[in-house]
């Protein structure tokens, strides 16, 4: 079950903003940056990633629905930006808790169970 929408709204206005300032260079941080579906405004969306075979993983604690992962469906991709180093990454596709879990370390999947968490984000490497 994904986290209150109005708790979204929330980050969404004060958290990711003051976020977005900071630089992003500790693993595992980056900057989502994509590109509005209606409006064509750049955003940057602080995330934590993971390893994942294919590219990098990321928890959607709101669910799929939120504004920044239909951007990047979308699109067909983003840009993460960490450090001032920016990768582009595509092919996104949500996955289920049986297929993400075994790519997170032990405490970010008992974390994530006691937020209800059951969807992820895979975005594939350029080259994957």
């Amino acid at each position: 079950m994904p986290l209150p929408r109005g708790l979204a709204r929330f980050n969404r206005r004060f958290t990711n903003r003051l976020l977005g300032r900071l630089p992003v260079r500790l693993s595992p941080f980056v900057l989502v940056e994509h590109v509005g579906r209606r409006s064509g405004t750049t955003y940057r969306t602080p995330v934590a990633t993971f390893r994942h075979p294919a590219g990098r993983l990321i928890a959607l604690t709101y669910g799929s629905g939120a504004d920044w992962v239909l951007n990047v469906l979308a699109a067909d991709g983003a840009v993460l930006c960490r450090g001032g180093v920016a990768e582009v990454a595509s092919a996104p596709l949500v996955i289920g808790r049986v297929d993400a879990f075994p790519h997170l370390p032990v405490m970010i999947r008992l974390f994530l169970r006691l937020l209800g968490t059951t969807e992820f984000l895979v975005l594939h490497d350029r080259d994957g």
